[in-house]
């Protein structure tokens, strides 16, 4: 055998054992021999479900959007490979977007002809180089002609999917100081590629989540992280310009797209990865695999020339071993945990609504959350949902139980926080035995034992009232385990202030955006309740108001239509919706009725906290009647902002009034909306919640 043959199986030998290397310290040994094995795992070459166009068919011309003044400009580089570049082209036109682009093709000297059969795509902008510039003169080269506002880099062995770019751009609109966003890249069997990738000290790159499944929950919320892959990657073109463009130091190619984050970084910009944008990559077939040939060779040429650039930021950069877990989160973010009864939808009842807004707030306060749900289920839609906020979703099967989770992650935890009396209950021992340092926070949502009281006096159910007085105690132990409670309704607060005057219990009010009235008076009709009948009180509401209220509603104004919002059983809905009365279920979203109707109900004979459905239809400026306890502790006057009844006669009266008074509507439309800015703003919240997280003694010892 030759001498160069042995150097060069000498060489690969090392490669391999540095991998396994790494892989053992990053991953251990159960990651390790698991990612072996998928190495001999026979998979197939596509999964099905991802749709993708074939490579194999014969040309025929197509047609690409184009826009002369458009947000995106898609900057596509090639070096023949036409089969893929065309399948490449052929899905851009098949997911468009909500967003304007152009597709700019760049063909770097081609010797297959594909200039000649791109020329025949509609709408395509092409570009030839004079003579082969490599991927990074290439991309340079479609960013000078570009003409939209943001630049998206995308590999020409990709293949896009719906909502792929909209995901991206939203992304950028909602995070601040966005730099750059990047894909989740899966590979054409479905396995993914490529969560967003991590530097080391040494400069060497690990890709997140690689061969792992897709729809693993790690792998589905949006975070910062080091640096995302030139495949798909969007960036403002001023920023582009203002650092330079890819660094033409690294020319053909290789460690230009980590180089481009770094220096989007040095900027005080953030790299983000979005699970929501997902582009099938098929790897290797630009440049191909092996790391000791072709273009791939510049990987380790181009490694030291980053290290003599990026050398004294690299020294902040997570150690060569770290653990990826570790390494993931090396920012340095403050990190709480929740949990909650179940994960929450907010298109489903208002706690979930508050807590989603929680989130949202601790993420605009830079904390990392991390959230499980104490029967450890969440759907596809919720984990979507809580990722786009950058929220990690723990549950089954993915993630492990309650118990292994705190062993491993307890210790590095800055706050706990536990949602509604019974998950609190039954957690808290495990959180302050697994994680003493972390402040525990408790969520009453609603001070339970007051409202299963209330029910009890209300149906004169002695066994509740036992049981009400058991909660009590309990409640009141968790509450006093816990550096800051929180409530929603004043009343709650001068209640446990007055019964337990050593407790932080802090007013955390619901959250609300203010959108106020859509539609006048005159081009509205009909009345609404909203309320699922997984809430005890909702559901004696509703029998109270199908029973007794609406009948005198009926008899006065037979036109008129009741509209039943929110989850319940079917043979229910099939039941009330009579006389009048459509019980519609669960709806995604209430802005039908909340810009349709002219008024809305809250007729609850017991509960606790502050009722969801009364600030919500008041923050779109849909009056409200209500019953003094719907409007319990939300500092609300009859007359001035809501209209209040506690029987049925009156409560239908009430009704009656304000549906024909035109002047008395307008006025409580305007000051509903006022009142929700005013007392149940974001900013109120965020004060809350800076104020439980800064202040109160730490537990250190459980």
């Amino acid at each position: 055998m030759p001498v160069s043959n042995i150097q060069w199986r000498l060489q690969r030998l090392r490669y391999l054992l540095h991998r396994v290397k790494g892989s053992f310290a990053q991953r251990g040994m159960h990651g390790t021999l698991a990612r072996i094995a998928q190495e001999f795992k026979r998979h197939p070459e596509q999964d099905q479900s991802l749709r993708l166009e074939p490579l194999d068919v014969p040309f025929v011309p197509f047609a690409l959007p184009l826009d002369e003044l458009p947000t995106v400009s898609i900057i596509i580089p090639i070096h023949n490979k036409l089969q893929w570049t065309l399948a490449c082209l052929r899905s851009v036109a098949r997911h468009t977007s909500k967003a304007t682009f152009e597709t700019i093709v760049i063909d770097d000297a081609s010797t297959d002809g594909s200039s000649e059969v791109l020329e025949q795509v509609d709408g395509l902008r092409l570009i030839r180089n004079a003579e082969n510039l490599g991927f990074i003169g290439s991309c340079n080269a479609g960013a000078a002609e570009a003409r939209g506002r943001f630049l998206l880099f995308l590999n020409n062995d990709t293949q896009v999917t719906a909502g792929w770019l909209d995901a991206l751009l939203q992304a950028h609109a909602d995070e601040p100081a966005c730099g750059i966003v990047g894909s989740r890249l899966v590979y054409p069997d479905g396995r993914l590629q490529e969560a967003g990738g991590l530097v080391y000290s040494d400069a060497s790159a690990w890709t997140v989540g690689r061969f792992e499944r897709r729809d693993d929950p790690r792998y589905l919320y949006r975070r910062d992280v080091d640096y995302v892959s030139g495949a798909s990657l969007l960036i403002e073109r001023d920023l582009y310009n203002q650092i330079g463009g890819f660094d033409t130091r690294y020319a053909p190619a290789y460690c230009e797209d980590m180089d481009l984050a770094f220096a989007v970084r040095a900027a005080n910009k953030r790299v983000v990865y979005e699970p929501g944008s997902v582009v099938v990559h098929c790897e290797g077939i630009s440049s191909g695999l092996d790391p000791f040939a072709g273009v791939k060779q510049y990987q380790t040429v181009n490694r030291a020339k980053f290290i003599e650039k990026w050398g004294k930021t690299l020294e902040q950069q997570p150690a060569p071993g770290t653990p990826v877990d570790k390494a993931l989160h090396h920012d340095g973010a403050r990190h709480i945990f929740i949990m909650d009864a179940l994960t929450p939808d907010p298109t489903r009842d208002a706690g979930s609504q508050q807590l989603y807004n929680i989130m949202r707030l601790l993420r605009s306060m830079g904390w990392r959350v991390t959230f499980m749900a104490d029967n450890r289920q969440s759907s596809e839609k919720e984990i979507k949902m809580l990722g786009q906020l950058g929220v990690e979703t723990l549950c089954k099967p993915y993630s492990p139980s309650l118990v292994d989770w705190l062993k491993r992650e307890g210790r590095n935890l800055s706050a706990v926080m536990l949602c509604r009396y019974y998950v609190a209950d039954s957690n808290l021992s495990l959180v302050q035995q697994l994680a003493p340092q972390a402040k525990r926070l408790y969520d009453t949502v609603d001070l339970h034992f007051l409202r299963e009281q209330r029910a009890a006096e209300h149906t004169g159910n002695a066994t509740l009232l036992r049981q009400a007085s058991a909660s009590k105690q309990r409640e009141f132990a968790v509450i006093r385990a816990c550096d800051a409670t929180f409530v929603v309704s004043t009343v709650e607060q001068e209640l446990l202030l007055r019964e337990l005057p050593g407790a932080n219990v802090l007013l955390l009010p619901n959250m609300h955006e203010i959108k106020g009235s859509q539609r006048p008076f005159a081009q509205r009709h009909d009345v609404v309740f909203v309320g699922g009948a997984g809430h005890p009180p909702n559901v004696d509401a509703v029998q109270w108001l199908a029973s007794e209220i609406w009948p005198l509603l009926h008899k006065q104004r037979p036109e008129l239509t009741l509209h039943l919002v929110g989850d319940m059983p079917e043979a229910e809905r099939q039941r009330l919706s009579v006389n009048g009365i459509v019980a519609h279920g669960r709806v995604e979203s209430l802005d039908e009725w909340m810009d349709g109707c002219r008024i809305a109900l809250a007729p609850l004979r017991y509960g606790a906290g502050v009722k969801g459905k009364v600030n919500t239809a008041m923050s779109h400026g849909l009056p409200v009647v209500a019953t003094s306890i719907a409007a319990e502790g939300m500092r609300l006057e009859h007359e001035s902002n809501i209209l209040l009844a506690d029987d049925a006669e009156r409560f239908a009266a009430e009704v009656l009034r304000l549906y024909d008074d035109e002047a008395l509507w307008n006025r409580l439309s305007e000051a509903s909306a006022a009142h929700v800015q005013r007392h149940f703003s974001f900013d109120m919240a965020r004060a809350t919640l800076e104020t439980a997280l800064g202040q109160g003694q730490i537990h250190q010892n459980g």
